[in-house]
């Protein structure tokens, strides 16, 4: 089923041609203060299995645990985030899920980096939680 989203001014969309890899959040620093939030929700694409129009911006995140620079890339007019990837994966499109047009579906697989989440925040104890990167 095709997913379409897009920042929040509009100026960036995208439409998925597959349903998501995997799903999950992430509670590492860096995605608490690049969401301006809690946490990051996410879904894995192939890159060939997304399509964006618009002009994205980037940002190389150099400053991580493992020293590897994240590629973050969001709208350069508004600033919304739209996805990441890592050097390990470079085919791999990690979805920030917020930006979906439709949210309904988006269930988590699993939490990393639970050992830097928020302290106020609850997880499902049926949903893992793993203190770092699970494939890391």
């Amino acid at each position: 089923m095709k997913k379409t989203g897009g920042c929040l001014c509009g100026q960036v969309r995208y439409e998925t041609k597959a349903e998501p890899m995997m799903t999950g959040v992430c509670h590492c620093k860096n995605c608490q203060k690049q969401a301006g939030s809690a946490f990051s929700t996410l879904a894995a694409f192939q890159k060939t299995d997304i399509e964006f129009t618009g002009d994205l911006a980037l940002y190389g995140d150099s400053d991580t645990d493992t020293g590897n620079t994240v590629k973050r890339f969001f709208c350069g007019t508004c600033g919304s985030p739209l996805y990441s990837q890592v050097p390990a994966q470079p085919d791999m499109v990690y979805l920030k899920t917020g930006t979906l047009d439709d949210t309904d579906s988006f269930v988590a697989m699993f939490h990393c980096w639970s050992s830097t989440k928020q302290n106020w925040v609850e997880l499902s104890p049926d949903v893992p939680a793993f203190p770092q990167n699970p494939a890391g």
